[in-house]
């Protein structure tokens, strides 16, 4: 493999044509990777399936024909370097962010500057440049730690950046994505008071006047609006046209008549807001519509299907991470003079539990990979979000019985896990909606 820019800011050191050679390292802004080398011993040890495949990872090529969790060398890098970054930067900080339900500024800032907020933008914008599954492999690391700073991660790479560079004019793209890149949140409004999973329903209105059109409406549930610079809001331009009237529009938050409400007092991942938003006569120039006139429902579906994969990813992390968390308590944890892990009733459940973390994992990767390489991939995509988001809830749920009292206390971990998967089957698209997505797609294949 050529030398890549893993997460835009890698830095080679060494020499040679082989990127992982023994000695040779990379940087992310003062984190270390090495191959067969101190601080980072690791070896590649994937199945031999090619004759002249043995510890080395495979190339994007290559993948169509390799193990679901076979990765490219610039994924594995990815992997480390986001795990070590969330051990270091924001684990000391978990705790008090849900606390205070508020992101801490410092990481947020570091999720820039180490390129986690543009993974997939292109160079020419202050981008890192990497796929898909790359940002799939790194909302999974960050929810092992917090599941809000993921989703951070997750909504920026997957709804804001990908509707820019999706249907973005030059123009826009030129205006939005480096500063999205660099230091700008976005916020993607859709959900109302009345159109939650029948999101086409909504109320919000753009009147056209001249050159420009007038918003009226409120929006609910939105994501990071108290953080936000810009949001990408759908209204209906055309409410005689009925859903096909939809539109998304772009508003800076400086516009007049934006308003952003009081965030939410949420049961789980706290630390990211939830804000209403209402518009009064926002006056927004018809050069900031994104994309096509009435074509805005297209573009919310598309996204979220994306989307879903991201959150797949997001509640898998979170039932490993809680997972990893518990079983070395169980080991440590005795009674009747014995483990409470050598009890064959607990390796029962454990094993359940890890087997259902796995199917979990391979339904995630698979659907990534489906989407990285432009093959259909909704009904994967739906099923992939529905399973990992009832296995996060089947696995905190157990972890918490597992460590007993202290499991229910908040000097651990685990019941923050347990609050913050409740919303997974919730958002971007709740747990019966997948299963309608599911059986609509099994339908047309018969």
């Amino acid at each position: 493999m050529a030398t890549s820019r893993v997460l835009g800011l890698w830095r080679r050191c060494g020499k040679g044509s082989n990127a992982l050679k023994s000695g040779v390292c990379f940087q992310l802004r003062g984190y270390t990777i090495r191959r067969n080398a101190s601080p980072y011993t690791y070896q590649v040890t994937h199945p031999c399936i090619f004759n002249s495949f043995s510890s080395e990872a495979l190339s994007h090529s290559d993948l169509y024909c390799a193990p679901l969790q076979t990765f490219t060398e610039e994924e594995i890098m990815i992997k480390e370097m986001v795990k070590k970054f969330a051990q270091e930067r924001i684990v000391p900080l978990v705790q008090k962010m849900d606390a205070d339900a508020k992101l801490d500024d410092s990481v947020l800032q570091s999720l820039f500057e180490q390129g986690l907020m543009s993974i997939e933008l292109g160079s020419e914008y202050g981008g890192t440049g990497s796929s898909f599954f790359s940002t799939i492999l790194v909302i999974e690391e960050l929810a092992k730690v917090d599941p809000s700073v993921a989703l951070v991660c997750e909504l920026q790479n997957t709804l804001t950046n990908k509707l820019f560079t999706t249907y973005g004019t030059e123009e826009q793209k030129r205006n939005y994505l480096p500063r999205l890149a660099k230091n700008l949140m976005g916020s993607f409004c859709l959900s109302e008071v009345g159109s939650g999973s029948d999101a086409f329903s909504l109320k919000t209105r753009a009147e056209k006047k001249g050159d420009y059109y007038i918003i009226n409406g409120s929006k609910m549930w939105i994501s990071f609006a108290e953080h936000a610079g810009v949001f990408l809001v759908m209204a209906n331009a055309n409410p005689s046209a009925g859903y096909k009237g939809i539109t998304c529009f772009i508003v800076d938050r400086d516009t007049e008549g934006l308003h952003v409400g009081k965030k939410e007092d949420k049961l789980g991942i706290r630390a990211t807001s939830t804000c209403p938003v209402t518009f009064e006569n926002v006056k927004v120039s018809e050069t900031k519509i994104l994309g096509q006139l009435g074509q805005g429902y297209k573009y919310a579906i598309g996204m979220l299907n994306t989307g879903r994969i991201g959150i797949a990813a997001q509640m898998l992390g979170l039932a490993q991470g809680c997972f990893d968390q518990t079983i070395p308590y169980t080991k440590e944890r005795t009674q009747f003079g014995k483990s409470i892990f050598d009890f064959q009733g607990m390796q029962h459940q454990i094993a359940q539990v890890a087997v259902q973390l796995e199917a979990a994992r391979l339904l995630t990767y698979n659907a990534a990979r489906l989407a990285e390489t432009g093959k259909p991939f909704i009904k994967e995509a739906s099923m992939a979000k529905y399973y990992a988001a009832e296995v996060a809830t089947v696995t905190t749920s157990k972890c918490i019985e597992w460590m007993g009292g202290v499991g229910f206390t908040k000097d651990y971990p685990i019941e923050k896990y347990y609050r913050d998967c409740k919303i997974g089957t919730i958002y971007e698209g709740t747990s019966i909606i997948q299963l309608n997505t599911i059986a609509k797609c099994i339908a047309q294949e018969y």
